[in-house]
């Protein structure tokens, strides 16, 4: 069954604690499967990151990986596709059925995204470099715009197993329901 990974480049403790935490809440959110971080190793970022997992459910993981050019390589030798999202590449429009096509027909998909100026290596270890947008813009942006052109939306649709609580949608207000292990309201 193909995968989603997301791995995500260079994260420094001071500077981007919020930045790729919100990274792996959106790529839990809209479909990724984990996330690599490379960079300053920091465990309570991956306990915040799983803590997030056991209340609202899924099998979503997070690790560390100290050499981001050694998990590419790992990937690209089991078959994965490295897509690494960045303002200079191929538009998304542009390549995203070919992208859906290998996807969908078991590949699964390394995702790379930045946070300090990624290694022009990088660019030459990806398949695909999507663009985006063509202007300076968000990894978070760049990675949730990339995820929900993929699965075409239906993320708003996923069921979450094992999830403590549900969000309930509702017009005003937030309404957070406890959950049964398989997601439906208790």
């Amino acid at each position: 069954m193909s995968r989603i990974t997301v791995l995500r480049l260079g994260h420094r403790i001071k500077r981007d604690k919020r930045v790729t935490m919100h990274a792996a809440l959106v790529a839990r959110a809209y479909g990724a499967n984990e996330i690599i971080i490379t960079g300053d190793r920091d465990d309570d970022l991956i306990r915040r990151i799983e803590s997030v997992t056991e209340k609202w459910g899924g099998s979503f993981s997070a690790r560390f990986e100290d050499n981001w050019r050694g998990v590419i390589r790992r990937f690209k030798e089991a078959g994965a596709v490295v897509i690494h999202l960045t303002m200079y590449g191929m538009n998304l429009p542009d390549v995203i059925d070919e992208v859906r096509r290998i996807w969908r027909e078991g590949r699964s998909l390394l995702v790379i995204i930045g946070s300090e100026k990624v290694p022009r290596e990088a660019y030459d270890l990806a398949d695909y470099n999507i663009a985006v947008g063509n202007q300076p813009h968000s990894e978070i942006a760049a990675l949730a715009t990339f995820l929900d052109w993929l699965h075409e939306g239906k993320e708003f649709k996923k069921e979450f197993s094992n999830a403590r609580l549900k969000i309930i949608p509702s017009p005003k207000g937030k309404r957070v329901v406890a959950a049964g292990g398989d997601g439906s309201l208790k």
